[in-house]
């Protein structure tokens, strides 16, 4: 037999293998609970198999739910990489985490509070840095919108990531929505008065002191903070349809960015706090389009797969757009990465709306209807996984996650 002809039969049969074995291989690994693609095609690596012992049991949860939204998946200590060894009592916790292979000990960390389940947050972040160089997620908190009756009275509520330690931050009695961060300390959010029609407001928090920003006529809605905390984004419709508007915190230095005559909606900064995201019908349907913060002109954000885009939001390593789309009268999360002035294939991730990005990167609030109901719902991009969130009264929806 000639050379040619031997490599000839040696590469159809290495590709054979590959054929047959590549399928068995991950139907194995799928047996066993282990994820075998390397990173997948937005550049995230597959879950690191951890461990979790010597907690009480809700505090065990409450690590494995804090993990699983930072890049680790919770598996029996026969398949884990890494074990965690703690304990708790006393308004303290200890722990260590140690690797599977070679028993040594990567990270040894002590707590001590009040709250336990606040410091097992504070470990759980701590990991997560430790071994994927993303910040930890589990001390953020969030702001959403609950409904007590529709269309005339919800309030703005600020939790844990997790939903617990809910607390009203608003309690007047009409209808509030739409809140945003700005900071750790302050929110604005939209409130609709019995007369006239909703008007933008900020909040601080610690203080209780607030104040409208937006005294104009018509519409104002939809406040969408900049990630350094400078400027306002927001849809007013004083000069005639909704059009996009940014401002100073305080609402000054207002200066309009769009002038079409359909209507804009849903701003979202970038993570250069230069460029607003946000959506327009100024070509007969809903699309994303990008503006500078200083104006110019509205550039199309294409996506080639989705007949009508709502609710963007970017993440803060600038890397991918969540938003929501609709599909046979169902809401669809979606993602698409982004690239300027390319043509982008959307994926569908899960059942959801009003998508919200953690400040990993990774993971995404969401509201998930239940008839006419709506909860929130935690969702890992990558992985698929979600946890619903304990709910307050009947809807809760609007989520914004605190970078």
């Amino acid at each position: 037999m000639s050379r040619s002809v031997c490599l000839f039969v040696l590469l159809l049969m290495s590709v054979w293998a590959t054929l047959v074995g590549a399928p068995r291989a991950a139907a194995q690994a799928a047996n066993e609970g282990v994820v075998t693609e390397m990173v997948d095609r937005y550049g995230f690596p597959p879950p690191i198999r951890v461990y979790v012992t010597g907690f009480s049991p809700a505090l065990t949860d409450v690590m494995r739910t804090d993990l699983m939204f930072m890049g680790f998946t919770n598996v029996p200590q026969s398949q884990a990489e890494y074990v965690v060894r703690g304990t708790s009592g006393g308004g303290k916790v200890e722990a260590r985490l140690i690797d599977a292979a070679s028993n040594q000990q990567i990270l040894g960390k002590a707590y001590t509070g009040s709250d336990e389940r606040l410091l097992v947050h504070a470990l759980s972040d701590d990991i997560a840095k430790n071994r994927t160089g993303r910040p930890g997620i589990a001390r953020s908190r969030i702001a959403f919108r609950v409904d007590y009756v529709k269309g005339k009275h919800s309030e703005v509520f600020v939790a844990d990531y997790d939903g617990f330690n809910a607390k009203p931050a608003t309690s007047d009695k009409l209808w509030t929505v739409a809140p945003c961060w700005a900071g750790s300390g302050m929110l604005f959010y939209s409130t609709y008065h019995e007369r006239g029609g909703p008007k933008i407001y900020y909040h601080q928090l610690s203080s209780g002191k607030r104040g409208m920003i937006t005294p104009y006529g018509g519409s104002n809605i939809s406040p969408a903070v900049s990630r350094d905390g400078t400027k306002i984004a927001m849809i007013l419709s004083k000069g005639g349809s909704p059009d996009l508007y940014v401002a100073d915190l305080n609402g000054g230095d207002l200066k309009r960015l769009t002038t079409t005559k359909e209507s804009e909606s849903s701003p979202c900064w970038g993570p250069d706090s230069r460029t607003i995201m946000f959506v327009s019908r100024a070509s007969g349907r809903a699309r994303l389009y990008t503006i500078p913060m200083t104006g110019g002109t509205m550039r199309p954000f294409l996506i080639n797969n989705v007949p009508n885009v709502t609710e963007p939001d970017w993440s803060p390593d600038g890397k991918l757009i969540a938003f929501t789309t609709q599909y046979g009268g169902n809401f669809v999360i979606n993602i698409a990465e982004y690239k300027p002035g390319a043509s982008i294939q959307a994926v569908q991730i899960a059942a959801g709306e009003d998508p919200s990005w953690a400040g990993n990167s990774r993971a995404l609030i969401v509201t998930r209807r239940n008839g006419d109901t709506k909860q929130l719902s935690l969702l890992d991009v990558p992985t698929k996984q979600t946890k619903t969130m304990p709910r307050i009264s009947r809807s809760n929806s609007q989520p914004s996650w605190r970078k």
